[in-house]
């Protein structure tokens, strides 16, 4: 979809502020054209002593009364104008952050964030001002020029008329030229602005590792040459822009140049008045807005189409989960795996091979294996996050595709091992799934959590900020405020993806603890612990061992030691690692 096609739709859409806009601007233009002619008949009335002092100060009250008509009606369709504008932007931003959040993660691993915020800020920026002050420049040069020239020829003198038109064929290949090369720099420009904006982004996200590292001078000085590119090629868009002025600035002088010589023989052999000549002189002024408008038209329409050739791409983009499911209700019965393999792009062996699995309501289900063995692909697929590409998984006997992705995802809980945390309070970030909690509900979710007490030991309680991405706390205070807000929100599934693993045996232990309580007092809830500390799983109903992708063990925490294999080798080995660190 081009500039004009998504411009002259919302046009259509708002009709009625750009008409209303439209009738005003005229109104505007007949009263400013009518402006020369009144003085210049004023000149020729003084001129031939035909106007007696009266009429000199009427004329001059209908005057200031045009002034002040004008000055109205500028300021009202500019303000129904900028209005229907900022509502594209509206539109704008809300159509692709609902493209955003309906993405899967596939899609963000392909993006950076930097230049989503660019695309957010920016760029629809720059198409919001092609559809307010474009059009309305547009249309107000287009409607004066034409206005003026008609009474430059049919009220004044065509003779003159034709002659200073002469430069102007000359100023709209510059304009031409003009706006090629700005909508080149414009482009250079959005994307040396994102790259500015990644860097800036990603180095605010990982300012500790960045001390931690000692790289603040080597973030900096590329912050530096990042600014400075990005300098380099706005001032490229601002020295094509400023080249609309000589070129319109050169025409009119041509054009002046022109009208005084002709002006002056046609008056020397009285073929035309002094106060027409004037008219026509006010009337030549009067087309410095026309080509100025042209000029700052074509520049903007060169920002927004370059601005929509890197937003388009987006809006476009095919959504890496699809939503076609219509069931709005969880089935009851279990969870289900049958066969499901997943592969990811540009990866020579799959990471899921053939799993096959059941988890029945209200049980809780153990996943170990190796790094890498498909522990948190797995919960990807149950959450929708990827597609299974083989096998089929269901939940009460329902595919998970047949279900709406809201309804799906409203039913689950998950916890990933690097939780975000939004730049708010404990409470908030806690009560997120769940705004209306009260605060004794908050407080009993942190307290099955074990970050209770840490709470109560801040200045501010529970009302403390835990600013950006939670970066006041600890990894393990970050992971306990997940496992609250994962609690308070009571889906009727619980997934773990290694949330324990940045906190101690102790309190893993009395976070396991409580589960077992939540499990006895909402039977039907399930729970699924993905982790590399087996101690995190031993008490779960099933504990399923993944290793390269496959199955390769199945059954409780028993069973499992007494099979001999993965399982029991890593268990044995952990009881040792943990007796030697408590001695």
């Amino acid at each position: 979809m081009g500039l004009s096609t998504l411009v002259f739709g919302f046009v259509r859409r708002h009709w009625g502020a750009y008409a209303a806009s439209a009738l005003m601007l005229i109104g505007v233009a007949a009263l400013t054209v009518w402006v020369p002619r009144k003085i210049g008949n004023m000149i020729d009335g003084m001129a031939a002593r035909t106007m007696s002092q009266d009429q000199l100060l009427a004329e001059i009250a209908q005057l200031i009364a045009i002034g002040v008509a004008i000055y109205v009606l500028r300021v009202n369709w500019r303000m129904r104008l900028y209005a229907a504008a900022y509502q594209l932007g509206l539109e704008l931003r809300a159509r692709f952050y609902a493209r955003l959040s309906n993405q899967g993660a596939s899609f963000f691993q392909q993006q950076r964030t930097g230049d989503l915020m660019a695309l957010a800020t920016n760029d629809i920026d720059a198409i919001e001002m092609a559809a307010g002050e474009a059009m309305l420049a547009g249309f107000d040069g287009t409607l004066t020029l034409v206005m003026v020239l008609g009474i430059m020829m049919l009220g004044v003198d065509l003779r003159l008329s034709l002659v200073a038109l002469l430069p102007f064929p000359l100023m709209a290949y510059a304009f031409w030229r003009i706006s090629s090369h700005i909508h080149s720099a414009s482009s250079d420009s959005l994307n040396r602005f994102a790259a500015l904006n990644n860097h800036v982004q990603e180095s605010l996200s990982g300012v500790r590792t960045l001390r931690a590292l000692g790289l603040e001078q080597r973030s900096a000085a590329r912050f530096g040459e990042l600014a400075g590119q990005a300098a380099d090629a706005s001032d490229a868009v601002q020295k094509w822009e400023a080249a609309y002025e000589p070129a319109f600035g050169l025409t009119l002088t041509a054009a002046g140049v022109l009208t005084l010589g002709l002006g002056g023989y046609l008056v020397w052999h009285n073929e035309l008045t002094i106060g027409a000549l004037t008219s026509f002189t006010m009337y030549l002024g009067q087309l410095i807005w026309p080509m100025f408008a042209a000029g700052w038209v074509l520049s903007l329409i060169g920002r927004g189409r370059a601005a929509l050739a890197r937003l388009q791409p987006m809006l476009d983009a095919p959504l890496s989960i699809d939503d076609h499911g219509t069931l709005e209700q969880i089935a009851p019965g279990p969870l289900a795996l049958r066969g499901v393999g997943y592969a990811y792009p540009n990866q020579d062996a799959a990471a899921l091979k053939d799993v096959s699995l059941t988890l029945a309501p209200g049980q809780t289900l153990g996943l170990v294996g190796p790094t890498g063995a498909g522990k948190s692909t797995l919960l990807r697929v149950l959450l929708r996050q990827l597609t299974a590409q083989h096998g089929e998984a269901t939940w009460g006997g329902h595919p998970l595709d047949a279900y709406a992705l809201a309804t799906l995802r409203g039913a689950q809980s998950w916890v990933p091992q690097e939780p975000f945390l939004f730049s708010a309070t404990l409470a908030e970030n806690i009560a997120l799934a769940r705004p209306d909690a009260t605060r004794a509900e908050i407080e009993q979710a942190a307290t099955m959590a074990a970050i209770h007490d840490d709470i109560t030991r801040f200045p501010q309680g529970y009302d403390t900020p835990v600013g950006e991405r939670g970066i006041t706390l600890s990894g393990g205070q970050r992971q306990r405020v997940a496992i609250a807000r994962a609690l308070l929100a009571d889906s009727a599934l619980l997934l773990l993806d290694d949330a324990l693993s940045a906190v101690d045996t102790g309190t893993e232990t009395r976070i396991l603890g409580h589960l077992q309580t939540l499990r006895r007092q909402r039977p039907g809830r399930s729970v699924i612990i993905a982790s590399h500390r087996l101690s995190a799983v031993a008490g779960a109903d099933l504990i399923v061992v993944l290793r390269e992708g496959r199955v390769s063990e199945s059954g409780t925490h028993d069973q499992l030691v007494a099979l001999g294999g993965w399982y029991a080798a890593q268990w044995r080995y952990q009881q040792l690692e943990a007796s030697l660190d408590a001695s």
